[in-house]
């Protein structure tokens, strides 16, 4: 089978660093072309591409001229599939764009804005892929590293989940290459770094506890530590799942501490996990035992791109790609900021 022909839209930092070297390691997927904003990004992103394969990726912008537009890249027949990686205000736009020429779509997370705007962009997906056939899958990559997966199948053989944990504080300085990006800094979009990169440590949280701990209701506070990080920086919520055990979600990018840990306590052992370490305790008497497995660390973005090519090889998407699983995501972020704007006032999730 020939490798199917992809187009990558986005120069940013995401995509130079990640989405390009996964797509170029995949052997299911040739790059076709590449679009961006300007010219210049695209040309800077297609640098990238080691040898003679860069002379063959056609480059299209807003300002390379006729016949070089974001909707003539998605009339060509030889790309079957875009990997779309924008601002998270412009997501669904070209989100939707691609679906409607017929194009199988990868998009970067957040879904979109909010949960409305992701309702929105499902119904639509639906309806045009009943038409034309095309797929619409969502990146999340911390669904893909070695060390959630694991985690959540040892979470899985340890029986009645009992309490957890989440706490991440990372600093988001002003000197940080993402803080840099425009958009990042004047967000158009509820809670900025939270929803940014919120979005993956709810993904994580929802996979290490697994289809029959759902979350029921959050209550939370929320709150601005520092000035540069609108509209707020910092989350405290108690999340509630539907089983009755209840567990904490605290994540910062605005003061000093440092942590990034992910604790499932279950009836007969301990799940602590990372995106490449897990550390688990089976027992809780004397005679316990603690085990720690490691893994080199990723992004797990190649393997997310490598199992969006198979879906697309195979005709079946990855379900930890699907609309659904990202509206999750979704929904319990935007869901504990709602209850921070309501001075911790409970909220019910819908879409878990």
């Amino acid at each position: 089978m020939a490798p199917i022909g992809i187009a990558i839209i986005g120069g940013g930092i995401f995509v130079k660093e990640e989405h390009l070297p996964a797509a170029l390691s995949s052997p299911l997927l040739a790059i076709k072309a590449i679009w961006s904003r300007s010219l210049k990004s695209a040309q800077d992103t297609a640098n990238l591409i080691p040898g003679d394969y860069s002379t063959s990726v056609d480059l299209y912008s807003t300002d390379s001229g006729e016949g070089k537009s974001y909707d003539d890249l998605l009339k060509r027949a030889d790309i079957k599939g875009v990997i779309i990686a924008l601002p998270i205000p412009d997501q669904s736009e070209y989100t939707e764009k691609a679906l409607a020429a017929g194009k199988h779509v990868l998009a970067e997370k957040p879904i979109a804005k909010d949960v409305a705007s992701a309702l929105k962009l499902i119904e639509y997906y639906k309806k045009v892929s009943g038409e034309n056939g095309a797929t619409l899958a969502i990146a999340e990559n911390f669904r893909f590293t070695d060390g959630y997966t694991h985690g959540a199948e040892e979470v899985k053989n340890l029986g009645r989940v009992t309490g957890f944990i989440v706490r991440i504080n990372l600093l988001m300085k002003q000197s940080n290459k993402y803080y840099q990006t425009a958009w990042r800094q004047k967000p158009e979009f509820q809670g900025g770094f939270l929803l940014d990169a919120g979005v993956h440590f709810t993904a994580a949280l929802r996979k290490l506890l697994g289809e029959g701990n759902t979350v029921e209701s959050v209550i939370a506070q929320t709150s601005l530590a520092s000035s540069y990080l609108p509209q707020v920086d910092s989350i405290n919520a108690v999340l509630k799942l539907k089983s009755g055990a209840v567990g904490s979600f605290i994540v910062s990018f605005g003061n000093l501490m440092q942590a990034f840990e992910f604790h499932v306590a279950c009836e007969q052992g301990l799940v602590k996990a990372e995106s490449n370490k897990v550390v688990v305790t089976k027992g809780a008497d004397e005679s316990a035992t603690t085990e720690e497995k490691a893994w080199e660390r990723t992004s797990g973005v190649k393997n997310e791109v490598h199992a969006w090519a198979e879906g697309l090889a195979s005709g079946t998407p990855n379900l930890a790609q699907s609309p659904e699983q990202a509206l999750a995501d979704l929904e319990l972020l935007e869901k504990m900021l709602k209850s921070g704007d309501s001075d911790g006032a409970r909220q019910v999730l819908e879409y878990q």
